[in-house]
Formats: structure tokens, C-alpha cells, sequence
């Protein structure tokens, strides 16, 4: 008899992956997004305590409450605990840096079917048909084709690049595709 796969198993793994990119607290003076702590930003944080907030409030966010704000505001909302293992983390990450809607855009590319930016039961349904590991290789490329394009690329494009790729690596062995004939 196998025991139940705990839904929150898929989120704590991603999570991880994501605080490793993330780190703590950064206030670069060439990223749009301002100050950020674990990777969220003063907007993300004042839209989910539902005020403006500080670069202090944001300096002082808890590992704890960012966990909650990834949950609520990524995981769930692109539906990530539906989505076939390792194609999660992909998403995931994705939506972390680049919001939602355009993580679900490149998903539902890679995918090959209309890109609405919503993961609803025609995109699930892609999602669970398609080959992982195939789907992950294109969202790589995808993202990196966008990535290149912004403007921000030439500061902090290396960084991102390494980040895609190591994202990519563990999406790949979570979804059991990293073997020894693996072309990634």
C-alpha cells in the first residue's frame, strides 16, 4: 500500500530552489523591481498585506511570511500542485521572476496551444499529455530568449542565465529525466 504524496512536498522543494537564487535582502540600483527580500518585492509585499509598505517593512520581511506570499500569490495561482513534477519547479521559478501571467504565457508556448497568461483545465490538460522533460527544455528556451531581450540583460543576465539553467537541471531530475543519454 503506498502512502499519500503530501501536496505540500512539491511547493517546500520548489520554495527551496527559489530562496537559494533569491537570497535576502538586495537594493540594486539598476533592478526595476527595488528593494526586495527572499526575492519579494516592496509592490508584492504591500499588494499582500493590502497597504503601501517601507523598504524597512521589506527589509524585514520573515522567511515565513515570503513562504506564505510565494504560496498565495505563484504556487497557487498558477496552479503549480496540478502540474506534472519538475514542470512545477519550471513554472514556478519562472513566475517568481516574471509574474504569473507571463509564466503561464511560456508555458502554454512551450506547450504549443493559444497563450491566454491563465492556467486553467486546457493548459493542465497540455501540460499532462506533453513529455516533461521536452516541455521544460523549451520553457528554458523560451525564457532565456526573453530574458535576453530586456534591457537589464547586460547587468544581470549572466546571473539569470546560471539561474535558468541550474532551475532547469532540477526540474529535469524531478520530473526522472536526467539520465546518461540526457542531450540537456
Amino acid at each position: 500500500m503506498s502512502s499519500p504524496i503530501s501536496r505540500t512536498a512539491p511547493f517546500e522543494t520548489a520554495l527551496v530552489q527559489v530562496l537559494a537564487h533569491e537570497g535576502g535582502f538586495v537594493r540594486h540600483p539598476l533592478d526595476p523591481g527595488g528593494a526586495t527580500n527572499f526575492g519579494i518585492t516592496r509592490q508584492t509585499l504591500s499588494q499582500a498585506r493590502g497597504r503601501p509598505v517601507s523598504v524597512d517593512d521589506v527589509r524585514l520581511l520573515s522567511k515565513a511570511e515570503a513562504a506564505t506570499i510565494y504560496r498565495r500569490c505563484y504556487w497557487d495561482k498558477i496552479r503549480a500542485a496540478e502540474l506534472p513534477p519538475g514542470l512545477d519547479l519550471a513554472i514556478f521559478d519562472i513566475a517568481v521572476n516574471s509574474g504569473p501571467a507571463r509564466a503561464a504565457r511560456m508555458l502554454q508556448e512551450a506547450l504549443g496551444i493559444e497563450a491566454d497568461g491563465l492556467i486553467g483545465p486546457r493548459t493542465l490538460e497540455a501540460a499532462r499529455n506533453a513529455e516533461a522533460a521536452d516541455v521544460i527544455r523549451r520553457l528554458t528556451r523560451v525564457r532565456l530568449g526573453f530574458l535576453s531581450r530586456l534591457a537589464t540583460w547586460p547587468v544581470f543576465g549572466r546571473g539569470w542565465r546560471r539561474r535558468v539553467l541550474s532551475v532547469e537541471q532540477e526540474a529535469l531530475r524531478l520530473a526522472g529525466s536526467l539520465s546518461l543519454n540526457s542531450n540537456g
